[in-house]
């Protein structure tokens, strides 16, 4: 499998805004939109809605706010940041603010069109939206265990049962839509949507923590990492200065 960390990029700063042109020419005027998140390296919500946003092909600022820093706490209680307090992503669009990144992908999808997110057979759409809402809401023993950290890869120490019980149902579900739905190309229902979105981050804890996954599986974890706009992201990831030393360590440690 690809290794996921990427080559180094220009320097990152604290509240830098970076712009990503627009992709699909609209017949109208498009504002640019304004997405805060937190590091590239370990918010697995950022990278979430950051996908998003690409995804929809609109124009975006993105600024990317490093998590936990000395002003974390002062600039989380700014005016950008209230509406979620203090949660990442943010996504602004004039004096509308959108937070929560499954939230951003049903407002962009609402913008830009709901094909460009969702499948267009119905069935596979319910099972898609119900895909991503259950990442939403679900398989908190992985993500508390397995914090996300795309410059890093540990050998694999074994997982608890709770985080196990994750892995065996994401897999399950993985392997369904693709069963099912996923003949028209290399992601869950074909081509890549909301709910690759959704899984992406786990998509890099797989990687991150070297857990055994079937073939199948890496078929599909090989296809997500190797998008372009995700080796954008990791490229980003790998250049940021800052260092978070709890999601520095491997599990047990």
């Amino acid at each position: 499998m690809t290794n996921h960390v990427g080559r180094t990029a220009g320097s990152a700063r604290a509240g830098q805004l970076r712009f990503h042109p627009l992709t699909v020419i609209a017949q109208r005027e498009v504002r640019v939109l304004k997405l805060i998140i937190g590091n590239k390296a370990y918010s697995s919500w950022s990278l979430r809605g950051w996908l998003a946003l690409k995804q929809s092909g609109l124009p975006f600022e993105e600024m990317t706010v490093p998590l936990y820093d000395e002003d974390w706490n002062r600039r989380r209680e700014g005016d950008e940041f209230a509406p979620s307090q203090g949660k990442v992503p943010i996504l602004w669009d004039g004096d509308t603010v959108v937070w929560d990144s499954l939230a951003i992908v049903d407002w962009l999808a609402d913008k830009v069109g709901r094909d460009r997110f969702w499948p267009d057979d119905e069935g596979a759409r319910a099972m898609a939206r119900s895909m991503a809402a259950e990442m939403h809401s679900s398989f908190a023993a992985l993500r508390r265990e397995h914090g996300m950290n795309v410059r890093r890869r540990f050998p694999f120490q074994g997982l608890s049962e709770a985080a196990n019980a994750d892995v065996v149902r994401i897999l399950g579900l993985w392997a369904e839509a693709r069963a099912r739905y996923g003949s028209g190309g290399p992601f869950l229902f074909g081509g890549f949507g909301a709910a690759d979105i959704m899984f992406a981050p786990v998509v890099t804890r797989f990687i991150t923590y070297s857990l055994p996954i079937p073939r199948f599986a890496q078929a599909y974890m090989e296809a997500v990492i190797t998008h372009p706009w995700m080796q954008e992201w990791l490229v980003a990831a790998q250049d940021e200065p800052w260092v978070i030393e709890k999601f520095e360590q491997p599990v047990g440690a």
